[in-house]
């Protein structure tokens, strides 16, 4: 070994060869700043090719995960809803607002198609409450009897009543209620030519032009051309009438053949459980003359201050109002009464309002032409009186402007506007504005009051103390004053004057009577002032839909009394000979 020298380590690069090996790295670089120093005139040499060209191809878009489609739900079917015959209009007129409603969901079920819902007659299980509908045995109006035997109606149901006012006479009624009838009530169809059915909108008339005919209609279709004749001693006008007791009534329900495809129907459907409910109902009674006065009034010092109305005193504290003409003041210094008193100026002892509290009144009329004849202050105080007792009154009071308003009262959803007017005077009773006194008929006034009310929904009744005329019939003048009241738009027009019972007649939709007579007067010499009536005025939801004439006989110039079968025939053959009936 050379001195100097060092032996090679292995593994290390070194020598000629580590020079060789940097050269190859730095020569390239090297020769590059040359020919950049140079002034950068000599191209570049080119870069190599690359190893291979590729095909370009197109990128797919960018996707989102994969969901699946939703299955869309299936479409429902619909329920099919049936009806049995005979169902009533209402409940029709129900089901096919469901279907309207609803039309993915109900639909009309087709001829002997079994399954969904059905509204049934008398069915064994309904799957909801039991509807009720009420339905009534009637005639036209100007008919004398007042009732039948259930007995006769099933024998004419079957065509073998040969007895009685109705024989041999057909039973109007519509194809439904024939229906409903045969399933739920008689159990069996009718006999031959028993039955007339008609389309229900032509009953009304057929009967009016065959009397006597009858017929029977369902509840919701009683208007005031119609009577309503009891059964067996019942009416559906009655208050408190016990269904059960009654035969005319048709019971209906749901049933399904899936109980909730019921569930569902009974939840969707607004059916009516019943076509008389008596919260929807109100009675008014309206009557004649009351004046305690002479031979009434001397009849209360000795029997009682309640005597007058010991007999027809349930008639009046059973309706819901009772109206009330008395054309008596009440004064302090009234004397004792005197049976034959001769001269015309009139009082009333303030102790005889017992009998007024004792009927129940509701209303009292103002428009008596000896309202005012104690003077001013026996006027003010009646009015004074009637006002510590809650009783409104209209046709009179403490001014003119208090006399000639309108007075409403609402009862079960039915509002009633009561108004009136004395156009005979005289004079001293008529109220000014500052006198009390009765209202002086202003007809322009009262037209236009009629027609406010109307337009507010409520029900217009005028009365009012017309001149006296001792006739059934009244006069043309009396029928052109009446019936432009009822032009107006009243629904009743009576007549409180009357000491004698006058005609009846239905008018632009209107009831007229033209003078119902006295109810506590002592009119003795004369049958036609001993004979009243009191009208009986039904109205349910807001229509009048019926009027049953009670009639009564004055006894003991005091006392009236229900008049006997025939005394009460008498009366109202002449009643509605004069009515042109």
């Amino acid at each position: 070994m050379k001195e100097g020298t060092s032996p090679k380590k292995p593994g290390r690069p070194g020598g000629p060869g580590l020079r060789a090996w940097l050269w190859s790295l730095l020569l390239p670089g090297l020769l590059l700043l040359m020919t950049l120093a140079c002034g950068g005139e000599r191209a570049l040499p080119s870069p190599p090719p690359p190893l291979s060209s590729p095909t370009p191809f197109p990128l797919p878009p960018p996707t989102s995960p994969s969901i699946p489609s939703p299955t869309p739900p299936p479409t429902p079917t619909p329920i099919p809803l049936s009806l049995a015959a005979g169902v009533p209009i209402p409940l029709q007129q129900a089901a096919t607002a469901l279907i309207e409603a609803y039309p993915n969901r109900y639909r009309p079920a087709g001829d002997r198609e079994g399954g969904g819902v059905q509204i049934q007659i008398a069915p064994p299980t309904p799957a909801g409450p039991t509807i009720e509908w009420v339905y009534a045995l009637v005639a036209p109006f100007p008919t004398i009897p007042d009732g039948v035997a259930w007995a006769d109606v099933e024998a004419a149901w079957d065509g073998t009543l040969t007895e009685g006012p109705f024989a041999h006479r057909p039973l109007l009624m519509s194809p439904a209620t024939e229906a409903a009838l045969a399933q739920a009530v008689f159990g069996r169809p009718p006999g031959p030519d028993a039955v007339l059915a008609l389309p229900a909108e032509q009953l009304l008339d057929r009967a009016w032009a065959e009397r006597p005919a009858w017929a029977i209609v369902p509840f919701e279709a009683l208007e005031p051309r119609w009577k309503v004749l009891r059964v067996d001693g019942r009416s559906p006008l009655d208050r408190g009438l016990d269904t059960r007791q009654y035969p005319l009534v048709v019971r209906l329900g749901v049933t399904a053949s899936d109980p909730e495809l019921a569930a569902r129907f009974l939840a969707d459907a607004t059916l009516p459980l019943t076509n008389r409910d008596e919260s929807q109902m109100t009675v008014l009674l309206m009557t004649g003359v009351t004046a305690l006065v002479r031979a009434t009034a001397w009849k209360m010092e000795q029997k009682g201050i309640l005597y007058p109305a010991q007999d027809i005193g349930d008639w009046l504290r059973s309706a819901d109002i009772t109206h009330i003409s008395n054309e008596i003041p009440f004064a302090e210094d009234c004397p004792f009464p005197n049976p034959v008193q001769e001269d015309l100026v009139f009082c009333s002892d303030p102790r005889y309002i017992e009998l007024l509290e004792s009927i129940g009144t509701d209303i009292v009329e103002l428009t008596g032409n000896h309202f005012a004849d104690y003077g001013a202050e026996a006027t003010l105080l009646t009015v004074a009186m009637y006002e510590e007792r809650g009783w409104p009154y209209y046709g009179g009071g403490r001014n003119l402007a208090e006399a000639q308003r309108p007075v409403t009262i609402t009862h079960n959803g039915n509002t009633f506007g009561f108004l009136g007017c004395n156009p005979v005077g005289p004079a001293f009773a008529w109220a000014t504005e500052e006198q009390p006194g009765a209202a002086p008929c202003d007809f322009d006034l009262m037209h236009a009051q009629i027609r406010q009310l109307r337009a507010q929904g409520v029900l217009p009744i005028v009365t009012w103390q017309y001149w006296e005329f001792y006739d059934y019939a009244p006069t043309p003048q009396q029928q052109a004053d009446f019936r432009g009241m009822a032009e107006a738009g009243a629904v009743i027009v009576s007549g409180s004057q009357a000491h004698h019972p006058q005609a009846i007649e239905f008018y632009r939709g209107a009831f007229i009577h033209y003078g119902l007579g006295n109810l506590f007067f002592d009119q003795m010499d004369e049958l036609e002032t001993r004979q009243e009536i009191l009208d009986r005025h039904v109205f349910y939801a807001g229509r009048h839909i019926s009027t049953e004439l009670l009639t009564a006989m004055l006894e003991e110039y005091a006392r009236p009394r229900p008049m006997t079968e025939e005394e009460r025939r008498q009366l109202l053959e002449a009643l509605f000979a004069a009515s042109g009936w």
